[in-house]
């Protein structure tokens, strides 16, 4: 599993342990951007591991202080790069591999159009995004979340339904579409889990739905299902972590991305 670190990612270490624990040896690499000798050499080593993974995993933060105009867009402008763009394109049509974007990984892969497009290109007005939450701040709390299809490989160890307690922490995780973008989304099994009440049902209401996402959308899939991005940080988990906080907090996603190989 390669993950890579860019100035501002912050959750690189949670997304090595959690899948560590799942069984897959996860290589961490620093995108260094002080000088452009440093730039060109990170895109090399880059490309070389992009090549000799199985799974890409973006991590949440804040890469590059989420300036100009929103988050996300570091990475974009990384992976567009001419050497990324094949390497990723080869990874995900030839190579039968996976990636998996949460909350700032999220948002890049959909400035990137891997999700829901399953194909990296560029953001045309009009198309799904991820912009600033409705109640007009960051937001850090827990959630709960619906499993709402399991088309995913990242999903495989879910059921239709399933219930998780997870936390989140974003201030651009409001997931906006139009009615027939969602419409096609859903005939494609691409919404992948909702925000959802106590009772299991999605939400709008704030109080469930912590950005304001349409349709109560957390997370997406590619066509194919090889890209899941998700706003909840799923690789928070541990046995000591929100023990006071009632519900089942592990999605098993790194566990049926690691055994999707096995």
């Amino acid at each position: 599993v390669l993950i890579p670190v860019f100035p501002g990612t912050n959750c690189e270490v949670d997304s090595a342990r959690a899948f560590e624990r799942a069984g897959a040896a996860a290589d961490l690499h620093i995108i260094r951007n002080l000088t452009p000798a440093a730039i060109a050499e990170s895109i090399e080593t880059l490309e070389r591991l992009i090549r000799n993974a199985q799974i890409i995993m973006l991590p949440g933060g804040f890469s590059g202080g989420d300036e100009p105009d929103g988050s996300g867009k570091f990475i974009a402008t990384t992976f567009r790069n001419p050497r990324i763009w094949e390497a990723v394109t080869e990874l995900l049509e030839r190579r039968d591999g996976l990636m998996l974007g949460i909350c700032n990984g999220f948002q890049a892969l959909i400035k990137l159009g891997l999700v829901p497009f399953g194909k990296i290109g560029y953001q045309k007005p009009g198309d799904p995004t991820l912009t600033f939450n409705t109640l007009g701040r960051h937001v850090s709390r827990m959630v709960v979340t619906r499993v709402t299809s399991v088309k995913s490989p990242w999903l495989r160890g879910c059921t239709p339904g399933e219930l998780h307690t997870i936390p989140v922490s974003h201030g651009e995780g409001r997931f906006v579409a139009s009615e027939a973008q969602i419409r096609a989304l859903a005939e494609n099994g691409q919404i992948a889990t909702q925000y959802a009440d106590l009772s299991g049902d999605p939400s709008a209401d704030i109080a469930y739905n912590p950005n304001g996402s349409a349709c109560a959308v957390e997370g997406i899939t590619s066509p194919d299902g090889r890209v899941l991005g998700k706003m909840g940080h799923s690789e928070r988990v541990s046995a000591d972590c929100c023990k006071n906080v009632p519900g089942n907090k592990d999605q098993k996603i790194f566990e049926s991305g690691v055994g999707y190989y096995r």
